[in-house]
C-alpha cells in the first residue's frame, strides 16, 4: 500500500470528516474521495469520445 503525506492541518480536518460522516477509517474515507475524483476525469474522457464520435457522423457540430 502507497502512503501519502498531507498538512496535520488538513489531516484534523478530514478526521472529524470521517467520524462525522461515518466512514469507518481514514483510509476509507481517502479511498472515497480519490475514486469519485478519478471517475470525473474518467467521464470527461468519455464524453469527449463520444462527442468526437457523434462530430465525425454529423450529428453535432
Amino acid at each position: 500500500m502507497a502512503k501519502i503525506k498531507i498538512d496535520s492541518a488538513l489531516f484534523a480536518r478530514a478526521k472529524n470528516v470521517v467520524e462525522v460522516a461515518g466512514y469507518s477509517s481514514m483510509e476509507e474515507f481517502v479511498t472515497h474521495i480519490i475514486e469519485k475524483e478519478v471517475a470525473k476525469y474518467e467521464q470527461t474522457d468519455a464524453d469527449e469520445k463520444i462527442a468526437e464520435q457523434l462530430r465525425g457522423l454529423g450529428y453535432i457540430e
